[in-house]
């Protein structure tokens, strides 16, 4: 998915001076009508951060977290052949197949409940299709800045079933050092769990100290401790140690779990 992969010094100086001139909420619900909208006759694209031709001092990113989008890519359309470097991007398939190929000779076809792990690295080169001829594809794309420079580019996929992610917080993606056999790894000290909820179920999280959190509701409506959120919300949360997530009807949701320090590019 093409984009802008990193930020300027300018760009870091604006976020800086924004976050001290602009005490934050320790949760900030953003609501689904609050993020970018681009429409076009194969893509219909909601972008949470500055991205592409889309520029927002005020979101550029939310830790590592440097792009959140949730695509609707019409059947047999796509994105070309384009270019990523020194970025971790996880794609989670919500409906429909993303056939992927790249220039270090993966080729693939990712269906809905599975999640791929791309380490850009030094520089990768790749297209992404909707597979299908027929149907509509819907997956959220994020992109986490690595924490080391020219990594050799890898990918992988794995499917995670609904059942194991019913009522409670599924790791799917975890830090590279982090012993855990079933989630992806990546270059980040960054965190990813999603959650498949029944009404009336709840899940927690704990947030370790200089840790934060960005939670998004795929579908469904939730309460985040004291605050609804419905489909397509996000919520920014900072400087809670605890999170209570109620599903109010069936849910489907993503949660990040975030530092606040953390190295780039080193």
């Amino acid at each position: 998915m093409g984009g802008c992969d990193k930020l300027t010094r300018s760009e870091i100086a604006t976020t800086l001076k924004y976050s001290a001139d602009h005490p934050k909420d320790m949760i900030n619900v953003i609501k689904s009508s609050e993020h970018y909208h681009n429409e076009e006759d194969w893509l219909s694209t909601y972008w949470h951060f500055s991205f592409a031709h889309y520029q927002d001092p005020q979101k550029l990113n939310f830790g590592p977290l440097r792009v959140f989008n949730d695509d609707i890519i019409q059947p047999g359309t796509g994105f070309d052949l384009h270019p990523h470097r020194n970025m971790e991007i996880v794609t989670y398939v919500i409906e429909g197949e993303l056939d992927h190929k790249d220039n270090q000779g993966n080729h693939g076809v990712i269906q809905a409940g599975e999640v791929q792990r791309m380490t850009a690295g030094s520089g990768i080169l790749h297209s992404e299709y909707n597979h299908s001829k027929e149907k509509p594809l819907r997956l959220l794309q994020i992109w986490i800045f690595a924490n080391k420079r020219d990594l050799d580019p890898s990918w992988e996929q794995r499917r995670f079933d609904k059942a194991a992610r019913l009522n409670k917080l599924l790791p799917v993606i975890v830090p590279e050092n982090e012993k855990d056999g079933q989630a992806l790894h990546i270059h980040q000290d960054t965190r990813i769990y999603i959650s498949s909820l029944s009404p009336g179920s709840k899940v927690e999280h704990n947030l370790a100290k200089h840790r934060k959190a960005y939670v998004f509701v795929i579908e469904g409506r939730v309460k985040l401790n004291n605050s609804a959120m419905e489909a397509r919300d996000a919520a920014k949360t900072e400087n809670e140690s605890r999170l209570a997530i109620q599903a109010e009807r069936p849910t489907e949701l993503m949660l990040l779990d975030l530092p606040e320090k953390y190295a780039i590019n080193n």
